[in-house]
């Protein structure tokens, strides 16, 4: 049963009059698709007048009962039943935090009142948030008093006897005014007592206007949904969608366009002009209904009224002339909102267009969506400004989504659907809103094709259109290239013929399981070459070729047009156009015959000049270029692939820690439980994969003990890499860290947070692994009897032992390795860092990886091999999707320079990804052990900034770098020994590394790798590099200081030929780690970086114009 979340009418009480009257306006509600109605106070109110002043919470306001015979309790039972008929729950306001001065309840009770110090009682105010100074008291008002225990208990018994009474007269939910001034315990008190009467009552808090630490302490408290602060959003700072991240994790919130609070927004925009009020109330009332899992609209808005709700003098008579009727139109929107999972749950939002972008992307995703679920994401777009239109380049979006999805689908209410294709810009008119609703990507099985076999000379007559050079291409077609969902491939290629025939060619290309070839036109560049685009919108692996033809009808009209103009009869040249078009319309059999048949009359009915200018036409030209012969047509030799990633392939952030570390209690090793929860915490920090090394039973025999000794303590719970014990092998779990349920129970709650789990896949073996006696054939064995060991000399392994790829354990084995990452799979697995798989057979790799991208295309694959450049390169083409580095040792500005401009600008930035891992459980690096914590802040910046995609292993946050003497590896490494944590020790860079990733989160040219470019520091211990976007409207210039110990600073050559800028211009900047904003002018500026406070400066500039 799918969730929808509350679609509220606020049907204001005094201004619709009587309750006898209120059920008229059912079915008006009914018809623009709403399911609750709040009722503001309906209850007799004391000497103000105020609604909110209650006097007597059980005796109807003298205005709403309408001189009626019946009871108070009578005619809301009957409204609470008809509003039922219509489909509609109702909603009264329940306010406790006061009640008016003159209540009833303040003679029965005089002793549940806050008294002031004179022993009057004490009256509520509020502090203007815009100036302290100034604070409202209201005078009608007396505060409850909830502190006393006494005073506490007596209002409790109170309210939950009113909460009885009206759930019995048919009232399904309350709305609690100013929620944040009652203490939670109350709130839970008092939800419970309503829920023991009927556990489907609902309960709305109202926390407007308060601080971030009151909405959170009614967290736990009960309610089923906040009002958030949308309606005062400007759609470009960040604070709404903090609050929405914040709120989100205590109860879904509601969002409004205006309330009885706010002026009507038709009285801000102005109703003079109809045209502009309509756009305005719109595009505010699909936002509100869009942006939050719940939407309310207070009566009057769909008619755009302008006279404020007044609690006091509003009645009947302020009812308003309709100024437009937007009742069909917000029907329309509750009913795309209703059919829209991810717009009815408090999921995961995020800004993903740039900072200064003009237009706001906004992508919301149903929380821990199955990869193939239907429906989960919805993106929203909009261009807040009034006087102008914007393009958006919707690659990025949708690269942002992950790849999970093959469409979206454009379900904007009362609008002609817009294509989301990248590639395509989308322009936005001004005030224009759109949302798009995402359709699941299909998994249909590969089917492969035998090549047809051809005679020897029809096969090289076939071929007169010569398509060579073609790029990219690996390795003659032997490999696929890699991309990543939203990118837009270029292809590019030499295509001539002989003679002067006036070419055409076209990029084929199709995902698998596609049956049909998408066509993406090609156009000369210069000299032969030409270059098309392929848009790449699934995670799937493509294939692509190149089809080239001669254009008949251009040949033509070229050499046609050349003797026109010098001049030459060319009657017969007509005719012989005509017979081009003619050839068309008999090879054509489907929609193209009517144009061509209307091309063949008009040629035929002029004459003279007007048949030449006719011939020379667009028209003619237009219908030959879709409908035309396409003579002497050539195909590629080759059949080319492209493996497109979802974007997690191309940008994550990677936290490796052992589970059995996770403990918070030191006298007990760390389970799966004990990882969950560290979720909200890895989740905070930004990270998106959590790591672990093998998590499968560890053997006895041979175990090591700590620091690789080979004499372990009966406590020494061995290494993780020696997989396979009597519990079981590859397919197993240790049982100290847990069992299958607390794994998928692990699983699941990671996914709630935002994170995937990646495991290590390492194919060695235990002596006591299963397999050993199973399948003795697929080891080694030494002349004695005995299994080898693993060795590195002069590095032993002897509690590992290595499986045999081929000889008697050829095919068994590869499908035994194989069946377990599918296994892993199945249990919600989709990423795997491989340990040493350039110590195994490369044809291995790429049919397993094959094999299980077939069936998991989202499947991805981390190379962990620190070997030679031309074996890691080849395990990169074989399949795998990312690869370790050289990054670790890399530490001076030429060592940097030199191997990022190799990865990001030589050939293998076709199919070679880097996972930059500042350290690793077997790799602490000098520069750490060195350097200290401001070594470690530094290499964190690199890492994280370099490459798209980097990691960090788990005491990386804490600077522990004590290393074993005369190793680069950490003592007491985790390897062999359980360690604790403690993740909030002095000196840690948790919030450091926060801040990192949200500067790579908030900024799209960091979730890119090619687009890095190095510029000019005068200083060779000051590395200055920059990204930006392809549009550039995201410009990042960054700054490290490679020197862990001095200070250093010296000028830098701000790019601003890079922005079109001459060298003197004004560039506004955002230092990001600070939030500080300046100018620059000019491109040469100083910096200077000390490593304790800043060893490095990420600076946003702003683009022109911004």
């Amino acid at each position: 049963m799918s969730i929808v979340g509350p679609r509220i009418y606020n049907l204001f009480p005094t201004l619709v009059g009587p309750v006898r009257d209120w059920a008229g306006h059912l079915p008006r509600i009914q018809g623009m698709g709403f399911d609750w109605i709040f009722l503001n106070p309906i209850h007799q109110p004391g000497f103000s007048g105020s609604l909110y002043a209650v006097k007597d919470p059980y005796r109807l306001h003298d205005a709403l009962r309408g001189g009626s015979h019946e009871s108070d309790d009578e005619l809301l039972r009957r409204f609470t039943g008809e509003a039922g008929a219509h489909g509609q729950s109702v909603m009264m306001d329940f306010v406790i935090n006061h009640t008016s001065r003159d209540a009833l309840l303040v003679d029965r009770h005089p002793d549940w009142y806050k008294r002031g110090a004179d022993g009057d009682l004490h009256r509520p105010g509020a502090v203007d948030p815009n100036n302290t100074a100034h604070v409202t008291v209201w005078g009608d008002l007396a505060s409850l008093d909830y502190d006393r225990p006494e005073s506490r208990a007596g209002l409790i018994g109170y309210w939950s006897d009113y909460l009885r009474h009206y759930i019995g007269l048919g009232v399904r939910g309350f709305r609690c005014d100013a929620a944040y001034q009652v203490p939670a315990e109350v709130w839970k008190s008092l939800i419970d007592a309503a829920h023991a009467v009927n556990p489907e009552v609902k309960f709305f808090a109202e926390t407007l206007g308060c601080t971030v630490e009151q909405v959170r302490e009614l967290c736990g408290a009960g309610f089923d949904f906040l009002f958030n602060s949308a309606k005062w959003w400007d759609f470009k700072a960040d604070w709404l969608l903090d609050q929405y991240e914040e709120f989100r994790w205590i109860a879904p919130s509601i969002a409004f366009p205006e309330s009885h609070d706010t002026d009507r927004l038709a009285a801000e925009v102005g109703s003079q002009d109809a045209v502009r009020l309509a756009a305005q109330l719109k595009m505010h009332y699909l936002f509100a209904a869009s942006f939050s899992t719940g939407v309310m609209m207070p009566v009057g808005f769909e008619y755009g009224f302008t006279r404020k709700l007044d609690v006091v003098r509003t009645g009947p008579a302020d009812w308003e002339q309709p100024k437009l009727d937007l009742t069909g139109f917000i029907g329309a929107v509750n009913a795309m909102k209703a059919a829209t999972p991810a717009l009815n749950v408090e999921g995961p939002q995020r800004r993903v267009t740039s900072p200064h972008s003009p237009v706001l992307g906004l992508i919301r995703q149903v929380d821990g969506a199955a990869l193939d679920q239907p429906d989960a994401c919805a993106i929203l777009v909009l261009n807040p400004d009034e006087n102008r239109p914007h393009n958006l380049d919707v690659g990025p979006i949708l690269a942002a989504t992950g790849g999970t999805y093959e469409a979206f689908e454009d379900v904007t209410p009362e609008a002609e659907p817009l294509p989301m294709k990248p590639g395509a810009p989308m322009m936005l008119r001004p005030m224009e809103l759109r949302v798009f609703r995402a359709r699941a990507a299909r998994r249909r099985p590969v089917e492969l094709h035998d090549v047809e076999e051809r005679e020897w000379m029809e096969s090289i007559a076939a071929g007169r259109m010569t398509i060579e050079n073609v790029y990219p291409e690996l390795d003659g077609g032997r490999f696929a290239i890699k991309r990543a969902v939203g990118d837009v491939m270029e292809v590019w290629a030499d295509i001539y013929t002989d003679g002067t025939f006036v070419l055409a060619a076209s990029v084929m290309y199709k995902a698998d399981g596609d049956e049909a070839w998408s066509e993406a036109p090609m156009r000369l560049h210069e000299n032969d070459r030409w270059v098309g685009q392929v848009p790449l919108v699934r995670n799937a692996r493509y294939t692509y070729s190149i089809e080239a033809w001669r254009d008949v009808w251009e040949s033509w009209r070229a050499d046609f047009k050349k003797k026109v103009d010098a001049g030459m009869v060319v009657d017969l040249e007509l005719v012989e156009g005509r017979r081009f078009v003619e050839q068309a319309l008999d090879l054509n059999h489907g929609d193209g015959r009517a144009a061509l048949q209307a091309v063949i009359e008009r040629m035929q009915a002029l004459s003279g000049r007007e048949a030449i200018d006719y011939a020379l036409s667009d028209e003619p030209r237009r219908v030959m270029k879709q409908y035309g012969e396409r003579q002497y047509k050539s195909r590629y030799v080759r059949e080319l692939e492209v493996y497109v990633d979802r974007t997690a392939g191309a940008y994550s952030a990677w936290f490796e820690i052992f589970p059995r570390s996770a403990s918070p209690d030191p006298s007990r090793p760390g389970n799966f439980d004990d990882v969950v929860n560290l979720l909200p915490m890895v989740r905070d920090m930004g990270f998106d994969v959590l790591y672990f090394p093998p998590i499968h039973p560890i053997g006895r025999a041979f175990r090591k003990g700590k620091n690789n000794t080979l004499n372990p303590g009966p406590d020494d719970p061995g290494v993780p890499y020696a997989i396979g014990a009597e519990e079981g092998g590859h397919d197993a779990i240790d049982p100290m860290i847990g069992d299958f349920d607390s794994f998928r129970r692990l699983v699941r709650e990671a996914k709630r947070h935002g994170i995937e789990i990646a495991l290590d896949f390492a194919v060695q073996c235990s002596p006591d692994h299963p397999w050993v006696k199973e399948h003795p054939h697929w080891f080694y064995w030494r002349p004695d009897g005995t299994i080898r060991y693993a060795e590195n000399p002069p590095k032993k392994y002897q509690d590992i032992v290595n499986v045999s790829f081929y000889r008697q354990s050829y095919p068994d084995l590869w499908y035994a390795l194989r069946d377990v990452v599918l296994m892993w799979c199945k249990e919600g697995v989709r990423i795997f860092r491989v340990d040493n798989p350039h110590t195994k057979p490369f044809p291995f790799w790429e049919w397993m990886i094959r094999e299980v991208q077939d069936r998991y295309p989202d499947a991805l694959f981390l190379a962990e091999a620190f070997t030679r450049p031309k074996l890691m390169k080849r395990l990169a083409k074989v399949g795998f999707t990312q690869s370790y580095s050289y990054f670790t040792w890399r530490t001076t500005k030429a060592e940097l320079t030199e191997y990022l401009t190799e990865l990001t600008q030589g050939e293998s930035r076709e199919y070679m990804r880097p996972n930059f891992f500042a350290n690793t459980p077997d790799i602490l690096p000098p520069i750490l052990t060195q350097g200290g914590r401001p070594a470690h802040m530094m290499r964190a910046v690199l890492a994280a900034t370099l490459a798209g995609v980097y990691g960090l292993y788990g005491p990386y946050l804490l600077c522990e770098a004590e290393a074993y003497p005369g190793k680069e590896e950490y003592n007491h490494s985790e390897k062999y020994e359980i360690r604790h944590w403690d993740w909030n020790k002095p000196g840690n860079i948790r919030d450091y590394v926060t801040a990192i990733n949200r500067i790579r989160r908030e900024n799209p040219a960091l979730q890119q790798f090619t687009n890095l470019r190095f510029y000019n520091a005068f200083d060779d211990n000051i590395l200055l590099y920059g990204k930006m976007t392809a549009a550039k409207d995201n410009v990042i210039l960054i700054a490290v200081n490679l020197d862990p110990h001095n200070g250093h600073g010296g000028t830098i050559e701000v790019p601003l030929w890079e922005l079109g800028l001459p060298d003197g211009a004004h560039v506004q900047v955002e230092d990001l780690f600070s939030g500080h904003r300046f100018t620059w002018i000019g491109k040469f500026q100083h910096v200077w970086l000390d490593p304790h406070r800043n060893p490095a400066a990420i600076w946003r500039i702003a683009p022109p114009g911004v």
